[in-house]
């Protein structure tokens, strides 16, 4: 997707526009900038994370993004707004603004409370396309980015969940995985003999998946396309790295009792690599039976195989099954914290966007 009709009304002598291939490089040193001035260090990976960012301004990762880049006329961009159409009503929206080296504070709080507007017009736009009456707008931002914290507040949204970010070191210990309970088994998503996986278990992973976070915090539907086409557009997506816990029930039938899908992480400063927990989740009809250890067991395994130095998942810090605890108990600790914040908008009748 392009940019949304209607540009904002930025800064003086600012202008904004569609992110071009020719201004990767210069957002790759925004993302940096933005990171320093929220005291987060910059990617270590450099490879990884141009191509990261190359994929969203023009590759498949564009389809379902409407993007707006700004600056002062004639320099870089120094703020670039994202707007995800996640599912139907769920719009993700991302802002990175220069640190202070290279725009005041009070400009960057102009180009901020700009370009968040342009998202929520955007966002409206791409549902008004959807068909619904609402949209929820879904913003992240680590813990101690007081900066990121205003603009959201000043711009409607409220501060909603936290995050922790764990991490567990591998050792080469950890392989291989201890048998799971008996009537458990664990096994990745089988592949047809070209590499492609199995329609069926795809399938039984996003429904365990879906299933199991019925009950959390603002769980909403996202169609089987949508899942496998956003999981894919992830630099460190892999299909070896999906697993179906499969559960022995007491009537004699087996069924998908859990889920795991996992990324391969960029290298980190210290050139180690890991891996990344997307999704984990159990199925109600099995829990109690130490499937989640059981598939967490399986990728700890896989990664010390693989020769990686750590894996790292996100827990809802309110999670109703008290998952953190089990995470610890497990031997991951918590690395820093994001917060999630959210606006909703309604979408009046006009004309498509």
């Amino acid at each position: 997707m392009s940019a949304a009709p209607g540009p904002p009304t930025l800064p003086d002598d600012w202008t904004s526009r569609a992110p071009e291939p020719g201004d990767v490089d210069a957002l790759v040193r925004l993302h940096d900038d933005a990171l320093a001035a929220a005291g987060r260090p910059a990617p270590a990976d450099r490879a990884h994370e141009t191509a990261r960012v190359e994929e969203l301004v023009a590759g498949p990762s564009s389809w379902t993004r409407r993007q707006l880049v700004a600056g002062p006329e004639g320099e870089a961009p120094a703020a670039w707004a994202t707007v995800h159409d996640r599912a139907a009503g769920r719009t993700t929206v991302a802002l990175e603004v220069a640190g202070p080296d290279r725009v005041a504070a009070d400009v960057a709080d102009a180009a901020a409370a700009a370009m968040l507007a342009w998202a929520a017009d955007a966002a409206i736009g791409i549902a008004r396309l959807r068909g619904v009456e609402r949209t929820q707008l879904d913003a992240s931002a680590h813990s101690a980015d007081a900066r990121s914290h205003r603009w959201l507040e000043r711009a409607g949204y409220r501060h909603v969940r936290t995050w922790l970010q764990m991490s567990r070191p591998v050792t080469p210990t950890d392989a291989p995985a201890p048998e799971p309970r008996p009537g458990v088994t664990v096994r990745r998503v089988a592949t047809s003999a070209s590499g492609i996986p199995v329609a069926a278990d795809l399938q039984a992973v996003h429904l365990v998946l879906e299933q199991s976070f019925a009950d959390h915090f603002n769980s909403y539907r996202e169609s089987f396309p949508e899942f496998i086409a956003r999981l894919r557009e992830d630099q460190g997506h892999r299909w070896d790295h999906w697993w179906i816990a499969e559960v022995a029930m007491d009537d004699g039938a087996v069924l998908p009792g859990g889920a795991l899908v996992a990324s391969a992480m960029a290298a980190d400063a210290s050139g180690a690599r890991g891996t990344y927990v997307e999704y984990i989740g159990v199925h109600r009809r099995a829990r109690g039976r130490g499937v989640a250890k059981a598939l967490l067991a399986a990728v700890v395994a896989d990664a010390a195989d693989r020769d990686r130095a750590h894996v790292a998942l996100e827990v809802d810090r309110d999670s109703p099954t008290g998952a953190d605890g089990l995470y610890r108990a497990l031997g991951w600790t918590t690395a820093h914290e994001t917060e999630s914040w959210h606006a909703d908008v309604a979408v009046e009748p006009g004309e498509d966007a």
